[in-house]
């Protein structure tokens, strides 16, 4: 598709006094209609395509682990695909990440589309942030889905308020072991649970990357097509990895960066 036929998404989305005070309590927010039901379209299109070009997992879901049966799991599309980088990229999107962080400049750690099948097992409890060697706690995660999304097909559900532990002690990676870990945890912490619920596609959850959050499996026919993108503050700096994940990362989204030096690799442009 020729670029100039995209929607631009780069008209302002401005959150409320009401809006920012519910996600700075939270850890989370579910915004209705920040894309357009014309511009999901043309944009779900596009991912879909790019994201199924580039899944490497082949394997049926019974034969897959925890993790594998959550989602198929495509990162960097905005790298691959000219259509998905106008999305990845958006001003609009960075700019609520902008409001939600009150940062004064936002770069990209990365996007992924996270697919969940029919048939699709559910996400675990984790936290995203226990992957990404940042020294910042004012991350923010887009959770969009290209599709109508009913609870039943694997909406998101979030620990209210966990946001503000920071890493918890023993965090987990996303496995049978961090849902054990975290239940038990967010049960002793007394946490309220909130769930998304049914989201109409071009509508977004964003949230912290400490807050706790799990998504039940899909038991309908359809494939949840959601598309993420994460942020993170301009000037924010590499911390020493705290794990074989965060290494990872380190290597893959930062340039290998050493502890200290800003966070500012070829794979993280300032969006707003």
């Amino acid at each position: 598709m020729n670029h100039l036929e995209l929607p631009p998404l780069d008209s302002e989305y401005i959150l409320s006094q009401a809006q920012l005070d519910e996600y700075a309590e939270n850890g989370h927010i579910l915004l209705r209609g920040v894309c357009s039901p014309e511009e999901i379209a043309v944009y779900r299109d596009a991912i879909v395509s790019a994201a199924m070009a580039h899944n490497r997992e082949t394997r049926p879901i019974e034969e897959r682990d925890t993790y594998g049966k959550a989602f198929l799991q495509v990162m960097n599309l905005w790298t691959v695909d000219e259509a998905v980088k106008h999305f990845t990229l958006s001003k609009r999107f960075a700019g609520i990440a902008k409001q939600l962080m009150q940062a004064d400049g936002v770069r990209l750690y990365h996007d992924q589309a996270l697919f969940k099948e029919p048939g699709g097992g559910h996400t675990p409890w984790h936290q995203d942030q226990f992957y990404w060697p940042l020294g910042s706690d004012h991350t923010v995660t887009l959770w969009m889905p290209l599709v109508n999304v009913s609870e039943i097909m694997g909406s998101m559900t979030f620990a209210s308020g966990s946001q503000r532990e920071g890493f918890v002690s023993l965090g987990e990676q996303i496995s049978d072991q961090s849902e054990a870990f975290f239940d038990a945890h967010v049960q002793a912490k007394g946490y309220e649970l909130k769930t998304a619920g049914a989201m109409a596609a071009g509508d977004a959850t964003f949230h912290s990357g400490w807050t706790l959050h799990r998504a039940p499996g899909n038991v309908t026919e359809q494939v949840r097509e959601v598309m993420t993108v994460i942020y993170y503050p301009d000037g924010t700096r590499v911390i020493e990895p705290q794990n074989d994940f965060q290494r990872a990362d380190l290597a893959t989204w930062l340039d290998g960066l050493p502890a200290g030096e800003l966070a500012n690799g070829k794979l993280n442009p300032k969006l707003a």
